[in-house]
């Protein structure tokens, strides 16, 4: 009896390098840490801005798999140990599917951001440990493993929420994007 040959899907992704090219710090040039992503075996690879935003293709896998390979490969080629997230690029089209009305306008006065958790934690359990945000100065909702989090550029400074996600024991937990950036990876699949 013949082995029915297994069908192999191609996906979308995206990888989320936490801090890359921020502050001077985590140098990586964006050509050479797509060259690793084709280099293990991934195809389609674009990346966005300078700051480790990659969307690529690979046949179906598990995204923990992807995550952690793609991990152990950058701290191999460039020698940082750094934190990624993998999502499928269906997942990110989802999330943004669902965001509340006042997140993502084209107010320029209002800072949007989306907020990933690195984590095993719930998005709920990092918003508790978080805490209150500025009511009036900020705006926060959660959807699934995600935070929308929104802030008044003016009054930043005042902003709770701007604070404690920077702080020690909380930003490592999360990295964060904005929602122009999302939106730019979402327009690559």
């Amino acid at each position: 009896m013949k082995n029915k040959k297994e069908v192999k899907i191609m996906k979308r992704y995206a990888a989320l390098l936490r801090n890359i090219n921020i502050s001077g710090k985590n140098k990586i040039p964006m050509s050479d840490l797509k060259k690793v992503f084709t280099d293990m075996g991934f195809t389609d690879v674009s990346s966005v801005l300078n700051s480790g935003n990659i969307v690529f293709s690979a046949v179906e896998e598990d995204s923990k798999e992807i995550q952690q390979r793609i991990h152990d490969k950058v701290l191999a080629v460039f020698r940082l140990d750094i934190s990624v997230l993998v999502m499928e690029m269906t997942h990110l089209e989802e999330v943004l599917d669902h965001a509340p009305s006042w997140w993502g306008t084209e107010d320029k006065a209002v800072y949007d951001n989306l907020i990933f958790i690195l984590t095993g934690e719930t998005a709920e359990e990092v918003c508790m440990q978080i805490g209150e945000h500025s009511e009036g100065l900020e705006q926060v909702h959660v959807y699934d493993d995600v935070i929308f989090w929104s802030f008044e550029l003016a009054g930043y400074r005042k902003c709770l929420w701007w604070k404690k996600t920077a702080s020690k024991g909380i930003a490592e937990k999360l990295t964060i994007r904005t929602a122009g950036t999302v939106r730019k990876m979402c327009s690559l699949t």
